[in-house]
C-alpha cells in the first residue's frame, strides 16, 4: 500500500544561491524513500532575484516541482497561508525552509510519527535533536527569550514553536486555515495556537537541524525579533474580550508594521472573545 501523498511547501525570498540543492535534495530523497505521491511548490514572496528562473530549471527535471510566484512581498508567513490553501493536494502537508537546514530525512521522521495525531512538529530542543551546527549564542538567547514569551502567553508546553519543519493532515489545515493571519515570522505561533483551541493533537519529535549561514533571521535579527513579540501579543489580544476595544488603535498598529518593515496581519474574521459566538 503507497504512502498517503503529500504536498511540500517551500516559502522563499530571494533564495536563488541556496533553493536549487534543496529542491533537488527533497525530490531524489523522496522520489526513492517515499511510496506516495509527492508534490514540492515554492511559494515565492516578493523575489526580487532570480529565485523564479532557479526553481524553473528544477522543475524541468522534476515534473513533481511547481511554484507559486506573488509579485510583492506577503512575508514568510502570507506565502504558507496561501500555500496551505493547495491542501487538497496532499493528505499530509508539511513545509520547511529553503536554505536547507532541515533535511529531507527529518521531514520524513515527522511522518513516520503521525499516527492519530493531527499535526507533528520538529524540535531543535528536546533531548535526540541533532544539531549539525547550532545558533550563535545571541540568536539562541534571543529565541529562547521568545519561546519563553510564547509560553507565558499561550502555555502550550511546546519547546519549540518556530522549528522550520511542520507537517499537518489536511483536514486539520481545512479547520484552522480561516484563523491563519500572521505573515511574519509568527506564523507559527498563530499556527499552533489555532490547532490547539481547535482541540487538535499536537506531537513534538526531536529532528536533525542546522543553522544555515545567509539566514534572514540572523541578519535582521532585531527588527524580526520586534515583529515577532508584536504579532504574538496581537495575537494573544485577539483571544481576550478586551481586543474590540482596541480596534482604534488600528492605524497605529498598520504603522508600527509599516516602520518596521514587516507584513502586517492579513485582514478577515478575528477569532472571537471567550463566551462570543462564531459568525458564519
Amino acid at each position: 500500500m503507497p504512502d498517503a501523498s503529500l504536498l511540500i511547501l517551500i516559502p522563499a525570498y530571494n533564495e536563488e544561491r541556496r533553493i536549487e540543492p534543496t529542491l533537488r535534495n527533497y525530490a531524489q530523497f523522496f522520489a526513492a524513500h517515499y511510496t506516495g505521491d509527492c508534490r514540492l511548490v515554492v511559494v515565492l514572496n516578493g523575489c526580487r532575484d532570480n529565485t523564479l528562473g532557479v526553481v524553473q530549471q528544477v522543475a524541468r527535471d522534476f515534473p513533481n516541482v511547481s511554484y507559486l510566484d506573488f509579485k510583492a512581498p506577503i512575508g514568510k508567513g502570507g506565502a504558507l497561508i496561501e500555500g496551505l490553501k493547495l491542501a487538497a493536494y496532499g493528505d499530509y502537508i508539511g513545509y520547511v525552509d529553503a536554505d536547507g537546514a532541515t533535511p529531507p530525512a527529518s521531514l520524513l521522521t515527522l511522518i513516520r510519527h503521525m499516527g492519530a495525531a493531527d499535526c507533528v512538529i520538529g524540535s531543535r530542543w528536546l533531548p535526540g535533536a541533532v544539531l549539525l551546527q547550532s545558533q550563535t549564542q545571541l540568536r539562541r538567547f534571543i529565541s529562547r527569550g521568545f519561546h519563553s514569551i510564547v509560553e507565558v502567553l499561550f502555555w502550550m508546553h511546546i519547546a519549540d514553536t518556530q522549528c522550520p519543519c511542520k507537517l499537518l493532515k489536511r483536514s486539520a489545515v481545512e479547520k484552522i486555515h480561516n484563523s491563519l493571519r500572521i505573515a511574519d515570522l509568527a506564523f507559527d505561533v498563530n499556527l499552533l495556537v489555532s490547532l490547539k483551541r481547535a482541540g487538535l493533537k499536537v506531537v513534538e519529535v526531536p529532528i536533525e537541524w542546522r543553522d544555515m549561514v545567509g539566514s534572514k533571521v540572523t541578519s535582521s535579527l532585531f527588527r524580526s525579533s520586534l515583529t515577532m513579540l508584536l504579532s504574538v501579543v496581537r495575537l494573544r489580544l485577539i483571544y481576550t474580550p478586551f481586543y474590540r476595544w482596541l480596534r482604534p488603535l488600528r492605524p497605529l498598529e498598520a504603522w508600527v508594521y509599516r516602520t518596521l518593515h514587516a507584513p502586517q496581519p492579513l485582514p478577515g474574521p478575528e477569532a472571537p472573545a471567550p463566551g462570543e459566538p462564531k459568525k458564519s
